[in-house]
């Protein structure tokens, strides 16, 4: 199963985003359902309505309801997990999505991300190990 950020849900959507084309590429390689957390949800769903308003929205909408897309249910370790995150990449800020993301990975053993941002190179899993990044 593959992790997804906002950032790609986003460029999924909206044909004029940057890397629309290269997201779209990329998720035809995937197993569906993609698998992402409620504030990485509403990141996407947040930056859509700045993007392009309720369509995009209910364009994320159908990919949840479709199953192409599931919200994974946080535990409380994971939620734990996710508050020490933050303050571990304090400095970079590591942002809520992010550190759901990570104690998400951390909880079912999952490596590769979908996402645009950068910092999932930095981050790492039980600080050892390397998110497998997609796109690459």
């Amino acid at each position: 199963m593959t992790l997804a950020d906002a950032g790609p849900l986003v460029a999924l959507i909206d044909a004029d985003e940057t890397d629309h084309e290269v997201c779209r590429f990329a998720l035809a390689g995937l197993r569906p359902p993609l698998l992402t957390t409620w504030p990485a949800f509403t990141e996407a769903m947040y930056l859509l309505s700045r993007a392009g308003g309720r369509a995009g929205q209910d364009a994320l909408w159908r990919l949840l309801l479709t199953g192409r897309l599931d919200i994974a249910d946080l535990s409380r370790s994971a939620l734990e997990r996710s508050s020490r995150l933050m303050a571990k990449y304090a400095d970079l800020p590591m942002d809520l999505a992010d550190a759901t993301l990570v104690a998400l990975a951390e909880e079912r053993g999952l490596r590769k991300v979908f996402t645009l941002d950068r910092d999932f190179r930095i981050y790492r899993i039980h600080g050892r190990q390397r998110f497998e990044i997609i796109p690459g």
